[in-house]
């Protein structure tokens, strides 16, 4: 678990998101690199959409620490791999460093969520148990990001992944 001690204690962490356009890939990327901000760490992002609207590929890094100079991550660097969508596992698993962390829908019971489309909420919260993050600023992230409508499917969404 990484822990918010300080932006120091981790020189650069990797995180990949991938799947097809309409799975929240990006708002995902965009949570997770808000979480980061919020603790005071340089965050840089980065996104791939290809044919994104047509159920292309899509994938965005975020990478953060005490500095960070690029916002891509090398092929073979990722300290963890989030993909929303299991055609897309072997596809971008190469991207996962020896040691790194894969999360796939396969670790969340889907019957569970509130909607299809909280997926990448759950995923996030799946993210979250190798972070020692503030539960308040994961909460504060998924507010800023969606209508109030949606709160209440995405706190269970979130859960669901934490638990």
């Amino acid at each position: 678990m990484l822990s918010t001690s300080s932006p120091q204690a981790v020189s650069a962490t990797n995180i990949r998101f991938a799947g097809i356009g309409g799975t929240g890939v990006i708002k995902a990327s965009d949570i997770f690199a808000d979480v980061v901000f919020r603790l005071g760490h340089e965050v840089k992002k980065a996104e791939v959409h290809g044919m994104s609207q047509r159920g292309g590929s899509v994938q965005s890094d975020v990478r953060f620490g005490a500095e960070v100079h690029s916002p891509m991550v090398s092929e073979g660097e990722c300290d963890f791999l989030v993909v929303m969508e299991p055609t897309q596992i072997e596809v971008v698993r190469g991207g996962l460093r020896a040691g790194g962390v894969l999360i796939t829908p396969a670790d969340i019971d889907t019957t569970k969520l509130p909607s299809s489309k909280s997926l990448n909420v759950a995923m996030l919260g799946c993210l979250s148990r190798h972070f020692d993050f503030p539960a308040e600023l994961w909460q504060a992230s998924l507010r800023a990001h969606f209508a109030e409508k949606l709160h209440a499917a995405n706190d269970q969404a979130f859960a669901l992944g934490r638990g």
